[in-house]
């Protein structure tokens, strides 16, 4: 299917490896022009030599930089559109939620949880906004989890994320008559090297076969190119009667009857 994105401007946070770099991959390979962002330099350089390869050549925009700031975040936005010309899609994903029960979790942590995830998500729309508008329209995809749908997980990552399939639902509502789209995917269990399942895999085999045969239909981890292509869908016109919604990209991992 063509998806009619060839030459739309995406960013794309949080995007140096996994569930960011695929939804940043995806859209490449469809022809967009792509802001990639991370915090750290050398993981950046090669996510953007990766993506260059895919075809991206003159078509990947890296910026360093910390995006729970947000100066650092209007910098992005504005180098965006300075270098491409405006902005049509932006794909949230950003996260990061440590901790573990009520007592063990200190204020520090549940501030962290939504200065690294929620509030990054909240900036980077409300800046993109105006720039859809001049465009007559534009699409915006929270990447959240299943954990945001249901009860599951750590409980900071767990309202974190429920907290931005509210907020791409609400947002949904109000930007439907600029024509701009708001969705929410919800992965599941996906690995990638580097990613939290890569290292419990590797610290205990024999609990994470477990963990395979028990919560996972297929009897395999979900991979990042399953969720970017799933991303890019959504960001394109074909799925112009699509917003407001939370898909869930897991492999019938999650419970939930919604």
């Amino acid at each position: 299917m063509n998806l009619d994105l060839n030459g739309t401007v995406a960013i794309v946070t949080g995007s140096s490896r996994g569930l960011g770099l695929a939804s940043a991959a995806a859209l490449v390979q469809e022809g967009c022009r792509v802001t990639i962002c991370a915090r750290g330099e050398t993981r950046l350089t090669e996510a953007t030599a990766e993506l260059r390869r895919l075809g991206g050549h003159d078509r990947i925009l890296p910026f360093t930089g910390d995006l729970s700031l947000p100066d650092v975040m209007e910098r992005l936005v504005e180098r965006t559109v300075e270098t491409f010309g405006g902005l049509d899609i932006l794909v949230n994903n950003m996260g990061l939620a440590r901790g573990g029960t009520l007592l063990d979790t200190s204020d520090a942590d549940w501030q962290e949880a939504f200065d690294q995830t929620l509030f990054p998500a909240i900036r980077a729309s409300r800046l993109a906004v105006p720039h859809m508008r001049q465009r007559g329209g534009g699409a915006i995809v929270m990447i959240a989890s299943i954990w945001g749908r249901e009860s599951g997980g750590r409980m900071t990552y767990n309202a974190v994320k429920s907290a931005e399939i509210s907020l791409g639902k609400s947002l949904a509502q109000q930007l439907a008559r600029d024509s701009i789209r708001v969705n929410s995917v919800a992965p599941g269990s996906i690995l990638f090297p580097g990613g939290s399942w890569d290292k419990r895999q590797r610290e205990d085999p024999v609990g994470i076969a477990d963990f395979l045969a028990r919560e996972l239909p297929f009897g395999r981890f979900g991979r990042p190119e399953e969720v970017g292509t799933v991303v890019a869908f959504l960001a394109s016109p074909r799925a112009s009667w699509v917003s407001g919604a939370s898909v869930p990209v897991d492999g019938c991992q999650s419970r939930s009857l919604i």
